[in-house]
């Protein structure tokens, strides 16, 4: 996403700030108009870099849990900003450790949102949805997971269901997760990637399941009929699903849903980045054997897929390079075939017909005309 500033100092803030460190003013992150807001007059109005005032209040898990930097409007009935009022379930807090590990949680899934918001993604809760029979609704349960904490045996699976995200607060701690991601052989394993993957799940279940566009789906990624639990037990088990060029990731060998999930996580994976690059107005050298010069001098929410990965190798070999000046692995161990391109690509289209509203028979009808 692009740098955020204090409003009333204009220092540059990390998404998550709560209060500026250079002026020390309170600050609140509004989604409705895109910018940090901070708390004058005595901490009673909410105020723009303008010294405009909006009607704003703060969420209402940040009023009693302290984990939310999102404002809310004063009026309607609604107390959680538009990520929160998807929680289903919140932890178990009376643990020591969970406070601080929902914190990260919640943070990781504001930025998650920042971005389908920017793209303007169908976003509803299932109340929302059985309302306007949308079918399911976005929700997520965040669950402490005890003997996971005591013995490293996890016992609640991270994952999505009709709607339902699932995620293990065991993810929020570094070594347990690193320790996963190394047992797995897994290149990426972060909590915004989690989130990135199982939303693709919802989007799927949204916009391909019992429609036509099922078919499309299928000529790209598979028939997603096949046993899921055998997909499993195979990629598990005796490892027969080998990575390939035509896959993403490894587990995005698994079973074509995993493939599509995997695929989508990605791709917000490349826009957010760009969007941020974009932000900073980063540039770079025009290399021997480059066309033009690398820049993001564009609206990756708005780009076409050709922009977005013409625009994203040399600035992902550039991210590595840093990471390897830094003795660190490499920030985006992957590369991007021709396959995988036009996976990414269905889905942007996929995600742009749904943003303005569009469905698969307008689509057929528009071909047709």
């Amino acid at each position: 996403m692009a740098p955020h500033a204090c409003p009333n100092c204009a220092r540059l803030l990390h998404f998550e700030a709560r209060v500026c460190p250079s002026c020390a003013f309170t600050l609140g992150y509004d989604p409705a108009s895109d910018q940090f807001l901070f708390l004058g007059d005595n901490a009673t109005t909410w105020r723009d870099a303008q010294g405009e005032a909006h009607p704003v209040v703060v969420c209402g898990n940040n009023n009693e849990y302290g984990v939310c930097n999102w404002l809310v409007p004063v009026e309607g009935e609604r107390t959680l900003c538009l990520a929160c009022r998807h929680n289903r379930t919140i932890p178990d807090l009376s643990a020591p450790v969970v406070p601080e590990r929902w914190g990260r949680i919640e943070a990781a899934k504001r930025r998650l949102f920042h971005t389908l918001l920017h793209m303007e993604l169908p976003i509803e809760t299932p109340a929302e949805a059985a309302e306007k029979g949308t079918g399911v609704g976005l929700a997520f349960d965040f669950l402490y997971d005890p003997v996971a904490e005591e013995t490293g045996t996890v016992q609640i699976t991270t994952g999505h269901e009709a709607g339902l995200v699932t995620l293990n607060l065991i993810e929020a701690d570094d070594v347990m997760r690193e320790r996963m991601r190394t047992e797995l052989g897994e290149p990426y394993r972060t909590l915004l990637g989690h989130f990135r993957h199982e939303v693709g799940h919802y989007y799927w279940e949204r916009l391909i399941q019992h429609t036509p566009e099922v078919e499309a789906f299928r000529q790209l990624f598979g028939d997603e009929r096949i046993s899921y639990d055998e997909a499993m037990q195979r990629h598990y088990g005796d490892g027969s699903c080998g990575w390939s060029t035509d896959f993403v990731s490894a587990y995005a060998t698994m079973h074509p849903w995993e493939d599509f999930a995997e695929t989508f996580a990605h791709l917000m994976h490349i826009v957010d980045t760009l969007a941020t690059l974009n932000g900073f107005g980063m540039r770079m050298t025009k290399w021997p054997g480059m066309q033009g010069q690398p820049s993001v001098d564009f609206d990756p929410y708005r780009a076409e897929t050709s922009q977005l990965v013409a625009e994203w190798g040399p600035f992902a070999f550039a991210e590595n390079a840093i990471n390897r000046a830094m003795g660190q692995p490499d920030l985006y161990p992957f590369n991007l075939s021709e396959t995988i391109i036009a996976k990414l690509d269905y889905i942007h289209r996929l995600l742009k017909r749904a943003a303005k509203g569009g469905s698969v028979e307008e689509k057929e009808e528009a071909k047709a005309a």
